[in-house]
């Protein structure tokens, strides 16, 4: 009996993963704090806006969440509008894209009580307002894009659409909706 005792402690000891899971410990060094980060980079989130028709501005299915398309909302509740190529420059709808980025940080924010527990921003879709001939719509989208990355590191890389469009709703010039993934 004494020599059964043995062998399966022996074959308890053998079976157990003595090495650190690499994933685990990984995600422990490059945890950011996502709230520090933001103010780190000295933006301050607006409260959010309520949907302006019949529809919400986030659904969640398991752990993927749906973000409705936002505009370049001001902290005065003013929109950034007109046409990029006419009334917008490019780098002005560079810098709408990157407003709207922080309107969907505020919409992610208020729904998850908390920024850490994105895991991945999976997908956006950028839709600008241009004139027809305009034609540089990734340039403009990247406003969103880089600051994505510049809070999020690796985790805000993502597949992407930039697009243009003949107009969008209240002559806004960019808006984006996004999906993301969480823990």
């Amino acid at each position: 009996m004494r020599i059964l005792s043995i062998l399966f402690v022996g074959l308890l000891l053998f079976s157990c993963d003595t090495k650190p899971n690499v994933e685990v410990l990984k995600a422990q060094v490059d945890q950011v704090d996502f709230d520090e980060k933001l103010e780190e980079l000295g933006i301050e989130l607006p409260p959010v806006s309520p949907p302006q028709a019949n529809y919400v501005n986030i659904t969640q299915s398991g752990k993927i969440l749906f973000l409705a398309g936002k505009g370049p909302r001001k902290l005065d509740g003013t929109y950034i509008t007109g046409k990029i190529g006419a009334d917008v420059t490019q780098e002005q709808g560079y810098e709408a894209a990157k407003l709207t980025a922080i309107n969907q940080l505020a919409v992610l924010k208020d729904h998850l009580g908390d920024l850490n527990k994105v895991k991945r921003i999976l997908k956006v879709t950028g839709m600008v307002n241009a004139v027809p001939d305009f034609t540089n719509q990734p340039e403009v989208i990247n406003g969103f894009s880089d600051l994505m990355v510049e809070v999020f590191g690796e985790k805000g890389k993502h597949a992407r659409a930039a697009v243009g469009m003949g107009s969008l709703p209240r002559n806004i010039c960019v808006e984006i909706e996004l999906i993301v993934e969480t823990y």
